[in-house]
């Protein structure tokens, strides 16, 4: 069935949670492991969530809704890119689940991503979160 299809991106950072959430939360780290993207939020639950920046020389701004947070473990949010030539749309959003599990001094880093239309698109969103949760996993173990 369409936009049943999830992409998951997974990664053993050598550091704990509360680093790895650090980097997923700060505006600067964002826009080195989000393609370049200013990231603009409060974090609060129900409040909006936006990346503005500039693809192969497009300009851009994907929006979303932050769902769910709990420090240090787990982060909800939703997502549109009007650059995927959808309709801005419910049904078009995208939901991004960060989780974090703990083990040892180490941290599970998974990224997950709902509502792909196929599996070859879930492929493709794999693909980008396998380079952005490796370039987390760089960023929080250097410190």
């Amino acid at each position: 069935m369409p936009g049943d299809h999830v992409a998951e991106s997974s990664v053993t950072v050598e550091a704990p949670p509360q680093r790895v959430w650090e980097v997923i939360m700060d505006p600067v780290a964002t826009e080195e492991f989000m393609f370049g993207a200013e990231l603009a939020t409060d974090w609060s639950v129900g409040g909006p969530i936006t990346w503005r920046g500039s693809w192969e020389g497009k300009e851009y701004e994907d929006k979303g809704v932050v769902l769910e947070v709990e420090p240090g473990r787990k982060l909800v949010y939703t997502h549109f890119s009007p650059l995927a030539g959808a309709e801005d749309t419910p049904e078009n959003y995208h939901t991004l689940t960060w989780t974090l599990q703990a083990q040892g001094g180490r941290t599970i880093l998974t990224l997950s991503q709902d509502n792909n239309a196929t599996e070859e698109a879930a492929e493709h969103s794999k693909g980008m979160w396998d380079g952005l949760v490796a370039d987390v996993k760089r960023l929080a173990e250097r410190s």
